[in-house]
């Protein structure tokens, strides 16, 4: 069946079918498309993998506590509903899909179900608070990165079912490759539990991270993807948590842990730039810096029409985040657009928009096919 034929049944599909809410509010992706959203898209799919930031429900249903699919999570999203998405509305992912015009919002792996017109352009395998190093999942109870790759193998094998073996292979080679996760491995495993910082200084723990990327991106490049936008790690020490728990009694951003994730942004750098020069290494990896205009939000957020940027909007927003951030026990601000953080740890959806809108400025050019 041609990939016209299959999109129209995907139409038909949707229109017969009398769907469940949660898959209802994954399917508006044809929906108050603005004309530059109907441009021509720039990938077949977009396919996502890494941790909360693009995580936009595969966590609801797993027995951990790290889920978003309760209020306030969602209370700008389309409807006001918690979709497991992170944030008060959308998350990078679905900005990343718009700006390639492939679709308005990524839909999770998990816990919906898939029109064929889903799979066609991709969806996000992502798991909040998992990370490089393997033991990061398991404190919490998330997915693997190892277990993201499983499920994009099943993915495949959907894919071919409904379009076939060369149609399939013709999607994933023009597919774009969202990765982006590490925060948690430094903020949560490293400085937060004492598994590792016993064990691994900062730079020594930077390198073990550096092996677990290694190995992932070789796991992409094996499946065929050929362009992946790697994204680097942001300033951790001042993200509201981190600057609660380390920050001293001003809250200010901890060094160590920008430290950590500026040292491992340069080692990341120097990986992909092997790997992109490597015989054999048929993927192209772009490295997405977003620790600069993440520390200029946190650092001059006035200047961008924020007015609170060490504190989240959920609760007394120090340490909320999570099942902690909860309306059923606390309340939220009044202007959301005014903080660059939502809860203690993500940022909110107009921030999300502004990191996105940079990313794309300063590295677009280097996503085009």
């Amino acid at each position: 069946m041609r990939l016209q034929e299959l999109v129209a049944v995907a139409a038909m599909v949707a229109v017969a079918v009398a769907v469940r809410p949660a898959l209802c509010r994954e399917q508006i992706n044809g929906a108050g498309l603005t004309a530059e959203e109907r441009m021509k898209p720039m990938a077949t799919a977009v396919l996502v993998f890494g941790d909360s930031i693009v995580d936009p429900g595969n966590n609801n249903n797993l027995h951990t506590q790290i889920k978003a699919n309760h209020a306030p999570y969602g209370k700008d999203f389309v409807n006001h509903v918690a979709t497991g998405r992170f944030s008060n509305g959308l998350v990078p992912s679905d900005f990343v899909a718009q700006k390639l015009h492939v679709k308005t919002l990524v839909a999770p792996w998990l816990n919906v179900g898939h029109t064929p017109e889903d799979l066609l352009t991709g969806v996000s395998f992502a798991s909040g608070a998992t990370g490089y190093d393997p033991l990061t999942p398991k404190i919490v109870g998330v997915i693997t990165l190892e277990q993201q790759l499983e499920y994009f193998d099943e993915y495949r094998g959907k894919l071919v079912a409904i379009a076939g073996e060369e149609e399939a292979e013709r999607i994933i080679d023009g597919a774009f490759f969202f990765v982006c996760a590490g925060t948690d491995d430094v903020a949560n495993t490293y400085f937060t539990t004492p598994f590792r910082s016993i064990e691994y200084d900062i730079p020594s723990y930077v390198d073990l991270l550096l092996v677990g990327v290694n190995k992932f991106l070789h796991s992409l490049n094996k499946r065929g993807a050929k362009l992946i936008g790697f994204v680097g790690m942001p300033p951790i020490g001042c993200v509201p948590s981190q600057r609660t728990v380390g920050g001293g009694l001003h809250r200010r951003c901890e060094p160590k842990r920008n430290y950590a994730a500026q040292l491992y942004n340069s080692k990341v750098q120097e990986l992909i730039a092997g790997l992109n020069s490597k015989r054999g290494f048929h993927s192209r990896v772009v490295y997405l810096g977003i620790y600069d205009i993440i520390l200029e939000l946190a650092e001059n957020g006035d200047r961008w029409g924020f007015t609170e940027t060490t504190r989240g909007c959920c609760g007394t927003g120090l340490i909320e985040v999570t099942n902690l951030c909860d309306t059923r026990f606390m309340g939220v601000c009044d202007d959301v657009s005014k903080h660059v953080f939502f809860d203690s740890f993500h940022p909110t959806q107009r921030a999300y928009k502004i990191i996105v809108d940079n990313m794309w400025d300063t590295y677009g050019h280097l996503l085009e096919p």
